[in-house]
C-alpha cells in the first residue's frame, strides 16, 4: 500500500508539468497526454526500481517523448497534422505570445524543439538536456544556438527573448 500511495503523491505531483512539457516539445496536446500516460503507465510496472532514481520524473519525461517519436513514425500523417500552423481552439486561455511560440517551435526540427523545450521551459542545465538527450553537451549547445536562430527568424528577437528567455 505505502508503493502505490508513494506513486499516487509522483503522478499527481508531475502529471500536468510532464504533459505541458511534453507539448511544448511534440505540439500536440493529446498526443502529450496519451504519451505521458503510457510513460506513467510503464514507471508503475517498474515502480520499485524507478522510484530509486535520483530524477524519476526525467525517466517519465524521457519515455513519453520516446513514445511520441515511436507513434511519429508509425503515422508519418500524424506528424503532418502536428505542424499545422493553426492553434488548438480547445486550450483555455493561450496568450497569443504563447501561441507564437507553439507555432515557432513545431516549424523546428525535432531535436532542436526538445533541446529548447528541456533547457528554456523545463529550465534544465545544458548537461543535463545532454543526459537526458543522450547527446554531447557541444551538440546541445549548438541544437539551442540553431533553435534559438530559427526562433528568433520566425518570432523576432524581442519577442523570441521575452517568449522563451535566454540561455
Amino acid at each position: 500500500m505505502v508503493e502505490r500511495t508513494d506513486f499516487d503523491a509522483f503522478y499527481t505531483a508531475g502529471y500536468r508539468r510532464v504533459v505541458g512539457q511534453l507539448y511544448a516539445m511534440v505540439g500536440d496536446l493529446a498526443e502529450a497526454e496519451d504519451a505521458v500516460q503510457e510513460a506513467y503507465c510503464r514507471a508503475w510496472q517498474r515502480w520499485s526500481t524507478i522510484s530509486q532514481y535520483a530524477d524519476a520524473e526525467s525517466w517519465v519525461r524521457t519515455v513519453a517523448y520516446r513514445v511520441a517519436v515511436s507513434n511519429w513514425r508509425k503515422a508519418m500523417s500524424r506528424l503532418r497534422a502536428h505542424r499545422r500552423d493553426a492553434p488548438r481552439d480547445d486550450i483555455p486561455d493561450l496568450r497569443a505570445e504563447h501561441v507564437a511560440l507553439m507555432g515557432a517551435l513545431r516549424g523546428l526540427k525535432p531535436a532542436l524543439r526538445q533541446a529548447i523545450v528541456l533547457h528554456y521551459v523545463v529550465g534544465l542545465p545544458v548537461g543535463e538536456v545532454a543526459r537526458e538527450t543522450g547527446a554531447a553537451e557541444g551538440t546541445v549547445k549548438s541544437r539551442l544556438s540553431r533553435g534559438r536562430a530559427a526562433l528568433a527568424a520566425v518570432l523576432g528577437e524581442e519577442r523570441m527573448m521575452r517568449t522563451v528567455g535566454h540561455g
